[in-house]
């Protein structure tokens, strides 16, 4: 709840009249209790206030300012006055210090800094702050060399929607009824498959994999068993993990690794689990932090490193994770990689992969913040019909090209007077040149890359798949 001045109120006067006795005994006992008024129940809340204040903790107004992240997992608040205690019985202490003791272990390896503070990063309010502080002549100027540096990478990203034969099975739901079903999601993570084998990172079955993994394995017989297929998968920002459960389920991959930082449901890791011929292992780690080629049970394995929706950083992160040490090590090779990029509006300069190409294109720092500002405008049209109905690569912006007239204006204003479709455009532009600068840095470490649509705007907008294979994966 909202905590504004309107719900810290007396409560409407309007109620049954009572006797004197019991009113007075009904405010004694409300005079002990949270003087924060509840709407919806018609009463205040019922928590004992604190000492200093009319309220409890929850409802505190001056609580918010006195509370800070916690150091040892920003994810939660405490106050300030409450810190030292809480470092010292905080739950989150315990998993903290088992991760540090793990060889793979190693905090900002993939930052390039060792120093992993939150002090570069810039937030989605400061970059709003700073596009809406910019004069009107310079928000113009910035757009129109946004749309000349898109025109000029001349980068093409086909449509790619490929659903294999061997996915089937799991969009006709023929597999463990407990498991969640979600056809957007579904058909999102078979294109994603369907891509990599296209690309010839993964071969195709023989024939279709009669036995999924949710019920007993009894053998690979259904594959090839050429060495050349990939022996192992690495799910970067695995959430619950379904997509490698599908890649697993239909291709017959038997080693498997969830990386995620956060604690999620885990249903499918306790269907895999369910058999013996397998091996998984989630690793609950920053990507950030992640020495991939330190991973005791990866040693010694081709992988394919997948991920679904990596929100703008994480896929910078996944990228560095993977190639340091990609050409040095000896026991463990990267065969190809398949993320789907996402959230580019959470981007931040200190962490993208390839500052190099920016600066190539004039690109500031300062500018590249307001370009993954810009790019949460891909969302601003109706996906369902203009975008999808138009060709793609078209980047006529009216509200650009047309002398309009600004005086009196400030940014806001010309935001707001841009059609919505335009600014779709503007977000779409934005998100492909920092996806293409991704893609140039693969190529420059001697890795066969593509970008592509890998499924309709209208099944998601976040459509932008970089898959890529490794010189020695032969198809």
């Amino acid at each position: 709840m909202r905590r504004t001045d309107d719900t810290i109120a007396v409560p409407p006067s309007n109620t049954p009249p009572t006797s004197a006795t019991a009113c007075e005994a009904k405010g004694k006992e409300e005079a002990k209790r949270c003087q924060f008024w509840l709407p919806n129940k018609r009463r205040f809340c019922a928590s004992i206030p604190l000492r200093s204040s009319r309220f409890c903790g929850n409802h505190d107004p001056t609580a918010e300012a006195r509370r800070m992240p916690c150091p040892i997992d920003p994810s939660h608040f405490v106050s300030v006055e409450n810190l030292k205690s809480h470092v010292r019985i905080c739950p989150f202490k315990k998993q903290a210090v088992a991760l540090e003791s793990q060889p793979y272990y190693s905090k900002g390896i993939n930052t390039g800094s060792s120093d992993n503070t939150e002090d570069d990063v810039v937030d989605s309010s400061v970059k709003r702050n700073a596009v809406l502080g910019m004069s009107v002549q310079d928000f113009c100027n910035l757009l129109a060399k946004i749309k000349s540096m898109h025109s000029a990478i001349s980068v093409l990203f086909p449509e790619s929607y490929i659903i294999p034969d061997a996915c089937n099975k799991w969009l006709k739901q023929q597999l463990d009824r407990k498991l969640p079903y979600q056809e957007k999601h579904a058909l999102q993570q078979a294109s994603i498959i369907g891509n990599i084998e296209a690309f010839g990172i993964l071969r195709k079955p023989k024939k279709e994999w009669t036995r999924p993994f949710c019920h007993e394995f009894v053998g690979r017989d259904d594959f090839d068993g050429d060495e050349s297929q990939v022996r192992a998968v690495v799910e970067f920002g695995a959430g619950r993990g379904y997509l490698t459960h599908m890649l697993m389920d239909c291709y017959g991959i038997t080693n498997a690794f969830l990386v995620e930082r956060r604690s999620y449901k885990l249903k499918a890791d306790r269907s895999l689990r369910k058999n013996r011929g397998i091996i998984l292992e989630r690793l609950r780690i920053d990507i950030a932090d992640l020495n991939l080629y330190e991973v005791k049970l990866l040693k010694g394995l081709d992988y394919l490193a997948i991920g679904k929706h990596l929100c703008g950083p994480a896929t910078d992160l996944t990228i560095s994770c993977c190639l340091n040490g990609y050409k040095q090590n000896e026991e463990t090779h990267l065969q190809g990689l398949a993320l789907a990029t996402c959230c580019h509006h959470l981007c931040q300069w200190k962490y993208y992969t390839n500052t190099k190409f920016l600066l190539s294109l004039g690109i500031t720092k300062e500018e590249f913040h307001a370009m993954t500002w810009f790019s949460s405008w891909a969302v601003d049209a109706d996906h369902t019909s203009e975008l999808s109905d138009m060709p793609y690569q078209s980047t006529s912006l009216s509200s650009i090209d047309k002398e309009l007239n600004f005086e009196g204006s400030d940014v806001n204003d010309v935001i707001q007077r841009m059609p919505a479709l335009d600014r779709a455009l503007m977000g779409f532009m934005c998100k492909e040149i920092i996806d293409v600068g991704r893609l140039l840095l693969l190529r420059d470490h001697g890795i066969e890359a593509q970008l592509v649509k890998y499924v309709p705007p209208n099944i998601s907008p976040e459509n932008n798949l970089l898959v890529a294979k490794c010189c020695h994966v032969q198809k």
